[in-house]
């Protein structure tokens, strides 16, 4: 199966999810796209979308889906998204997009979140893939050194700016064994936005290849 195979069939599986009348929180990325494709298939079916980022917010527009304000909904009864990194434990890395705050907050908001992979992004240790870092621009050299110091090797993505209108570091040469007690310490240095670790609010299911994994 190729990769963009797998990422459809699990864009679509977890449209099996959405159920009528819903606000679906809905995520960023490639795999997402095959997720938004199967929504505009069922648009008439849902109230509307709360999106991760401006990427898939014209992604929905353009298929007639309404976006709506998070604040205005309330809770969520379901959020899919897909990982850069996920560990036996529905644990993950995300934000190679760069939406990683918006993604946190809406799957802190939902009741349900869905994980949508490839079989490539499992991983039995997270780490492989740089951690994402979102900072404050003027904190970065200060954060950069506070992750040096817990053994981190922090590179400034240069060019990058989230849709928050801050930067990312992303974090090579960690094996991540405690994801949620780095979670913890990582936000708690003045600067740091959020991180790409999803291990306090870690997936609830995770699709593999369209495959709900047991």
């Amino acid at each position: 199966m190729s990769q963009n195979e797998g990422k459809r069939r699990s864009g679509e599986k977890a449209a099996e999810y959405v159920e009528d009348g819903m606000v679906v929180g809905v995520g960023t990325g490639s795999t997402v796209a095959f997720f938004i494709e199967a929504l505009g298939r069922m648009k008439g079916r849902i109230e509307g979308a709360v999106s991760s980022s401006e990427q898939s917010t014209r992604l929905l527009l353009a298929l007639g889906i309404p976006v709506l304000d998070l604040n205005a909904t309330g809770p969520l009864a379901l959020y899919v998204d897909g990982a850069d990194e996920c560990d036996p434990h529905n644990r993950l890395i995300k934000g190679g997009g760069a939406a990683l705050t918006r993604e946190k907050i809406i799957a802190q908001a939902s009741r349900e979140f869905i994980c949508i992979i490839d079989a490539g992004k499992q991983v039995p240790v997270l780490g492989r893939f740089p951690l994402p870092v979102e900072v404050i621009p003027m904190a970065r050299s200060l954060v950069g050194r506070e992750i040096a110091a817990r053994g981190g090797q922090p590179v400034w993505r240069e060019g990058v700016v989230t849709d928050n209108g801050n930067w990312i570091l992303d974090v090579h040469g960690w094996q991540i064994t405690d994801p949620v007690a780095l979670e913890g310490e990582l936000e708690r240095i003045p600067g740091v936005v959020t991180t790409g670790l999803f291990a306090k609010r870690a997936a609830d299911r995770v699709i593999v290849d369209g495959v709900l994994r047991g």
